[in-house]
């Protein structure tokens, strides 16, 4: 997975992501570097276009897990209907600002 963010840390920083530069980046890191897996990821992203990529990723981030309430506040035993409604909508809003940070850190 080190491998993959080195990859993306070079694209970001307009690099090219070749063997030489994932390999300093690692070490920069202080990672261990496995030769045979740096030369394959190069390979593999010889031809892909990483920014469509980037766009083309499904969700893989969920929304924030929401804390317990903790001043004594008690949750209702059965939520009504407009209130269910109301948390997937701010749920998915979630998700895009989410998704809309993620972009602005790749693009």
């Amino acid at each position: 997975m080190e491998n993959i963010y080195a990859a993306m840390l070079l694209h970001k920083a307009g690099k090219s992501i070749d063997e030489a530069s994932v390999t300093k980046v690692l070490e920069a890191a202080g990672i261990t570097v496995d030769e045979v897996q740096i030369k394959a990821l190069v390979a593999s992203l010889s031809e892909v276009n990483i920014d469509e990529a980037i766009k083309a990723a499904p969700t893989m981030m969920a929304a924030a897990p929401v804390a317990a309430p903790t001043d004594g506040e008690a949750k209702p035993a059965a939520a009504p209907a407009e209130d269910k409604k109301k948390k997937a909508e701010e749920e998915k809003a979630k998700e895009e600002a989410a998704l809309e940070g993620l972009g602005a850190l790749f693009g």
